[in-house]
């Protein structure tokens, strides 16, 4: 790629923010970064802790190992992904998670033809046998699956959850970047349409109603709907998240409805 994929921009944020993000959305324990010894990252969203990868130059299971076993003592199950996935939606994370069965240590989708370890559930109890692999020269994520109980899960099987076959049909979460090309087309591509509607004193004229606009943040939507966030102006989305953090990556499906600070709290960073 020439510059860190962590790094890329995304609508005004970057890659990373938006995965952290998205993540943070779907699941109700902690999120991590686990970031190269002494690599510089972007922003990360509020509350996202940042775990160093204790050896260099190892490639994605030790990355793994170190981020199942910093959140092992608040979670049972964890969702793993890489940071280029720009279409991943909060669905797609539910699923894999809810398809982690009692007889499984790992759900592994097999989206679009290939199997995404980079995009799976896993247990946290794995860390200790992804580390004891990785001490053994073995360090492709996808043999992992040669030594523990996987459920798989194809695209049909993954389709059957109707929030994902309605939101993502295509199965773009799985989707990611290697290549300024794969980049430039992934940016070319329109946002998600967003509901917004605008309440209180910033109703009137051309924000009256609801209305559909397209954006990948926050920002955006307000965007769309002619408002800047700002000390003024709060977001509540879905119904139940109030946020003034324009960053926020949204997804198809969201809602957002923007309201006076005053009127329904102070926004939250």
């Amino acid at each position: 790629m020439g510059t860190p994929k962590a790094a890329l921009e995304w609508h005004g944020s970057t890659l990373l923010y938006r995965t952290a993000a998205l993540v943070g959305r779907a699941v109700d324990g902690p999120v991590v970064v686990v970031s190269a010894p002494g690599q510089d990252l972007p922003e990360l969203p509020a509350g996202v802790a940042v775990v160093e990868d204790p050896v260099e130059g190892l490639g994605p299971m030790q990355g793994i190992a170190a981020g199942l076993a910093a959140v092992a003592d608040h979670a049972t199950t964890a969702f793993v992904c890489s940071t280029d996935m720009p279409f991943l939606h909060t669905a797609f994370v539910r699923r894999l998670l809810c398809g982690l069965v009692a007889e499984a240590d790992m759900v592994l989708p097999v989206a679009r033809g290939f199997r995404q370890p980079l995009a799976a559930g896993y247990r946290t109890a794995l860390a200790g046998l992804i580390t004891d692999l990785v001490a053994e020269g073995d360090l492709r994520p996808g043999m992992l699956t040669e030594h523990c109980r996987v459920e798989r899960l194809e695209d049909a099987e993954l389709l059957a959850d109707p929030a994902l076959a309605r939101y993502d049909p295509d199965l773009d979460s799985v989707a990611n970047i290697n290549t300024p090309e794969d980049y430039a087309r992934a940016r070319e591509r329109p946002p998600a349409e967003i509901t917004v509607r605008c309440d209180g004193a910033l109703t009137g004229g051309a924000r009256r109603g609801e209305r559909s606009v397209r954006a990948a943040t926050l920002a955006e939507a307000a965007g769309g709907v002619e408002l800047v966030l700002d000390r003024h102006v709060v977001a509540v989305l879905n119904g139940d998240q109030l946020t003034g953090d324009g960053q926020l990556p949204l997804v198809a499906g969201d809602s957002v409805a923007f309201r006076p600070s005053d009127a329904g709290g102070r926004p939250v960073k």
